[in-house]
């Protein structure tokens, strides 16, 4: 309300042709996009197993999502949202994934994980975050605050709708209760799934229209694709990741620079080793996550 969002800050002086974007598509379903990246797999997993011989373990997710934080720390534009016809700019970088309770069990149920960054991390403190956050959501001892309010709401029937519906009412004003904007998965920057750990396809997911996702990325089963290098065809493999994009989020141009800069970093992931050398923030709306180390002492 009044330009302030728990999760963003109007901003103004945006291009007119973008701006009227919300009005002629009001709804985010309106303006999905659709784009699909094939990455050198290959190339990727022998990062990976050159970072394992130094004691560093990585996986293929934890580089993607590394080179979105990249990315957005070069172009904050990509990370806003579009509320209410307004656009606001995120004070967050976060992404949401879901995973299996037990990874051994597919019977096991699912939960989802989200998570938030510093524009500063690398593609370490992206892996610890991760790890952190997926220990925590796979302990017994611990409830997922999106799965107590899930079970809850299904327990008095016609209260699912009943929530719902007044919390679009309140999102759309910006006075949600701040415990939905900051643990449901909805109000992140990236949704991302891993098709290819229970052996389907990559797709191009719907961006949902309750909350603010504004880029979800499917990645899926490794294909072989005829290529050509040193004068020789060959098969070659690759990861496919399906990528869907809320169009009125920014800027062709904007979009552009974005995915140059992620994919750039997904070819060469050693480029994340290091913490960006300048960070933006859109209009001046700062924001930082300590590190997981940090944050574990401030605790203490």
């Amino acid at each position: 309300m009044f330009g302030r969002r728990r999760d963003g800050r109007r901003v103004k002086g945006i291009d007119p042709i973008v701006r009227i974007t919300p009005y002629l598509m009001p709804m985010r379903c309106d303006a999905q996009v659709f784009l699909e990246h094939q990455i050198d797999f290959e190339a990727m997993t022998r990062y990976i197993a050159q970072q394992q011989a130094k004691g560093e373990r990585l996986t293929h997710m934890q580089i993607i999502i590394a080179a979105y934080v990249r990315a957005i720390s070069q172009h904050p534009e990509v990370n806003r949202f579009i509320k209410n016809k307004q656009y606001f700019a995120r004070n967050n970088c976060s992404v949401a994934f879901t995973i299996l309770k037990d990874p051994q069990d597919a019977d096991s149920g699912e939960t989802t994980v989200k998570l938030k960054f510093d524009l500063t991390d690398t593609v370490y403190d992206v892996r610890d975050r991760f790890n952190a956050a997926v220990e925590d959501s796979r302990d017994e001892s611990t409830s997922n605050f999106v799965d107590k309010l899930v079970s809850v709401l299904f327990g008095v029937p016609g209260l699912p709708t009943l929530i719902v519906a007044i919390v679009r009412l309140l999102d759309r004003y910006g006075i949600a209760p701040r415990a939905l904007i900051d643990e449901l998965p909805f109000y992140v920057g990236m949704f991302i799934t891993n098709n290819a750990s229970i052996g389907l396809h990559h797709v191009n997911h719907h961006i949902y229209n309750f909350g603010n996702v504004g880029l979800f990325f499917g990645m899926g089963l490794i294909e072989k694709i005829a290529v050509v290098e040193n004068g020789e065809t060959r098969m070659k493999r690759f990861l496919p990741v399906g990528i869907t994009a809320d169009e009125r989020v920014c800027g062709g141009a904007h979009y552009a620079g974005f995915f140059a800069d992620a994919v750039r970093a997904m070819k060469d992931p050693s480029i994340l080793e290091k913490p960006p050398e300048q960070v933006f923030f859109d209009h001046g709306l700062e924001y930082h996550v300590p590190k997981v180390g940090e944050a574990q002492k401030a605790k203490k």
